[in-house]
């Protein structure tokens, strides 16, 4: 059984009418399968528009698809009971974008990171307050961080305060949507490395939502191509996208800037054809 599977989603956002005029319902989400196994990180690849954040909603179980079914761990997350959706709120956590807006800004490192153990544990001051500062560690931050507050980080410090937030229950499978696009590439490339660490220490399981093809290929065991709501294609192996064929694809491959050998390699060998 999968970790996570993803079965015929489709979804549509309402129409909506100005004046006499009634704009027709916009289909963001069409027939999507894939799934996610234990230990794996799949990368979701799509343009602006492609329909990856409405899909990272659905997967949450914040946006009801309004066709197909999301299985965690076999449940049905929209169908489940309440036992069984608190037992899929802990093993289901997710790292956003924006690392200031997915905080509270009034409160501290150490309430960020306690609110999931404060939700699901049952731990004295004492014992919470050292997996706090252990979490804080293993992000590459340290105890002198505790009562420091949003404001204080840099983006890059507080996704780590995010990352730590999140694995804080050592949750089944993690949401990473757009999780490293809004820092620079040093920074990038830091924390795509702890998420790394992380995956092997924790057994966890990723679903990479991205524009940024690197990134991607830098993290992902998996990879799949969102292009206007459509899976257009699925590579059990990465390397499978450097040899498709597929126009978006090839459009995809592209627009990399070629840094890296792997990237100028194949550069020079499309623009030759």
């Amino acid at each position: 059984m999968s970790l996570l599977q993803v079965n015929e989603v489709c979804h549509s956002y309402n129409s909506k009418k100005v004046f006499k005029w009634k704009e027709p319902s916009k289909k963001v989400l069409n027939n999507i399968t894939f799934a996610i196994e234990e230990g794996t990180c799949l990368g979701l690849i799509g343009t602006s528009g492609a329909g990856k954040s409405t899909l990272g909603k659905v997967i949450l179980g914040i946006q009801r698809p309004q066709q197909g079914q999301i299985l965690f761990q076999g449940h049905d997350i929209y169908q489940a009971d309440k036992s069984i959706q608190r037992k899929i709120r802990r093993d289901l956590q997710v790292v956003f974008q924006d690392s200031y807006s997915s905080v509270n800004p009034r409160m501290t490192a150490e309430l960020i990171i306690s609110e999931p153990l404060e939700n699901y544990e049952k731990l004295t001051m004492a014992e919470q307050k050292s997996k706090v500062i252990y979490l804080l560690e293993r992000v590459g931050l340290s105890e002198k961080d505790l009562k420091k507050y949003p404001h204080q980080f840099s983006g890059g410090q507080l996704q780590r305060i995010n990352i730590a937030r999140a694995i804080a229950l050592k949750p089944k499978l993690i949401v990473l949507d757009e999780s490293v696009s809004s820092l620079d590439m040093v920074t990038q490339s830091l924390i795509l490395d702890l998420l790394n660490e992380l995956k092997e220490d924790f057994g966890l399981s990723y679903l990479f939502i991205t524009h940024d093809i690197k990134a991607a290929f830098t993290i992902s065991d998996k990879l799949g191509v969102l292009e206007k709501g459509e899976l257009v294609e699925f590579y059990d192996e990465k390397d499978g996208f450097f040899s498709s064929k597929h126009a978006v694809v090839k459009r995809m491959r592209e627009s990399i800037l070629g840094e890296h050998p792997r990237f100028r390699s194949l550069s020079t060998k499309e623009n030759n054809v």
